[in-house]
């Protein structure tokens, strides 16, 4: 469980990196390995500021590497994107702690509405005139990077506020 003064340490980082998977993941379809690195970075610096205990900030690397065992074998077995599973996996030890009915209930409406986000900005004439060399918007394929730097972005900032 992160502390809402954690989520903010956490957040500053985690912002600008999400931005930049997101914008590469709609652009090329790929999300940079230099910014899975870079959030990979962020727990092992700055997880320990963002749980109450060293416990939990170890239990983050092995839900990092569960993700990343995970992200594997859908990549290997299902066609997953590799990029996302790695991205997925470098962002899985911000969630240590989590309820899991929340977190599972914030991935399934990050995923819905990542998907209708992107396909309501794609109508849009005018976005689609300033992105016109965006590959997402020529395939049927959906930019899970989107979706993810959601999940973790929207975590943090609900994470923020204090719990009633």
């Amino acid at each position: 469980m992160i502390t809402p003064t954690g989520a903010l340490i956490l957040l500053v980082p985690v912002l600008p990196i999400a931005i930049w998977a997101t914008v590469s993941d709609l652009k090329r379809l790929k999300i940079p390995n230099k910014a899975v690195l870079a959030m990979m970075a962020v727990w092992p610096l700055l997880g320990w500021l963002a749980v109450p205990t060293w416990t939990l900030w170890f239990w983050g690397f092995a839900i990092m590497a569960i993700a990343f065992v995970i992200g594997y074998l859908a990549f290997t077995f299902t066609g997953f994107p590799g990029g996302d599973a790695k991205y997925a996996a470098a962002m899985s030890p911000i969630f240590v702690g989590a309820p899991i009915v929340g977190l599972l209930l914030l991935i399934a409406l990050c995923m819905v509405g990542g998907l209708l986000l992107h396909q309501l900005m794609g109508k849009v004439p005018a976005i689609r005139r300033r992105t016109p060399d965006w590959e997402s918007w020529g395939k049927r394929l959906f930019p899970f990077g989107l979706a993810l730097s959601m999940i973790v972005v929207f975590y943090l900032v609900a994470a923020i506020w204090p719990q009633v």
